[in-house]
């Protein structure tokens, strides 16, 4: 990576930084790292607002790991059966369920190894959960927000996450990457949308080569 490029990254930063300095989690309901972690799990090909209309009463009903491993896959479909994918959910929240029980005594283990060994858990989720709980920076966070914007940024060529995540650690200092993942999807739920960008209202539009966005 080129040094005008981490510069220019930098102050991509810097601007975002002043202009969100906090962040809402689109996710809500959840009490502890584990419930979190299935918050997350059920949030692939799925809306926040989807996962939030069910974790309240899942997590009643089902508020640890012992709660989800004693219980019938068709049980937990059943629970979860208002976000995409349930049935495939259902199985690995069960088996990562017991997986915790039987060899992390129910603990979260909090190394980025640990958790994508997890039946389900992929790099995303397991760098949330790090990032956003732990506050622990092994990697970023990189959702459909990242992955546009980080694009339409010049920040990365790639179009595969975990190629994606390779360049922004490139680029980025380990302290901010628990951060940039925060900054991006601000950025990207009121101003750098999938669809009719707002250009003309963005803060970055002087340094944002715009790569591959069309403007009406």
């Amino acid at each position: 990576m080129s040094t005008s490029l981490k510069k220019r990254t930098l102050l991509f930063l810097e601007k975002l930084e002043e202009y969100y300095p906090t962040f809402k989690s689109g996710l809500t309901n959840y009490t502890s790292p584990y419930q979190l972690l299935v918050a997350t799990i059920l949030s692939a090909q799925s809306t926040d607002k989807q996962v939030n209309s069910i974790t309240k009463e899942l997590f009643s009903s089902f508020p640890d790991p012992q709660a989800f491993a004693s219980a019938s896959i068709i049980e937990i479909e059943q629970n979860i059966s208002k976000v995409g994918l349930y049935k495939n959910k259902a199985k690995f929240i069960h088996e990562m369920s017991k997986e915790l029980i039987e060899k992390y005594d129910s603990k979260i283990p909090t190394s980025l190894q640990e958790l994508t060994n997890l039946t389900g858990i992929g790099r995303k989720t397991a760098n949330v959960l790090l990032n956003d709980w732990f506050e622990i920076h092994e990697g970023i966070a990189v959702d459909t927000h990242v992955k546009r914007i980080s694009f339409r940024l010049g920040l990365t060529n790639n179009i595969d996450p975990i190629k994606i995540e390779r360049d922004l650690m490139e680029i980025i200092p380990q302290e901010k990457w628990g951060k940039i993942t925060h900054l991006l999807i601000s950025h990207g739920r009121a101003i750098c949308k999938a669809q009719k960008p707002k250009c003309i209202e963005c803060l970055l539009q002087s340094y944002c080569p715009k790569t591959g966005v069309e403007i009406d």
